[in-house]
């Protein structure tokens, strides 16, 4: 298992998840910068320019990275989809004082770790 994980981040792997997180960040600021900066309440173009775009090319290049390393399609999904647990809890935690520390939220971090632990080790 632990040779598995060493093969699983590779420096394409790596290169990979700091740009979805990057991407996830963007995208949150894009989406949500409107409930914490009155600035942002009615300019959705202007966010999606400022944001959005750059958050585009950092998917665009988590996918290059994650295909690169993995080969697989559904591999680059699911990390895209857990790296998101990594990103919304904790900005929307800072920002706008929602607590990830509720079951729910608890229960479906895990179930998205989970996920990603199978792509792993299941390669």
């Amino acid at each position: 298992m632990e040779d598995k994980i060493g093969q699983f981040f590779s420096s394409q792997m790596i290169y990979s998840m700091i740009s979805f997180i990057v991407g996830h960040a963007l995208a949150w600021y894009c989406h949500n910068g409107q409930l914490v900066w009155e600035f942002w309440d009615n300019r959705p173009l202007l966010s999606n320019f400022v944001f959005g775009l750059p958050a585009g090319v950092a998917f665009w290049y988590g996918t290059k990275f994650c295909m690169e390393a993995s080969g697989e399609l559904w591999t680059t999904r699911f990390m895209v989809f857990t790296l998101s647990y990594v990103t919304f809890p904790l900005m929307t935690w800072w920002y706008l004082n929602e607590s990830m520390f509720t079951l729910k939220t608890g229960i479906c971090t895990f179930l998205a770790f989970l996920i990603l632990l199978i792509q792993i080790s299941l390669k």
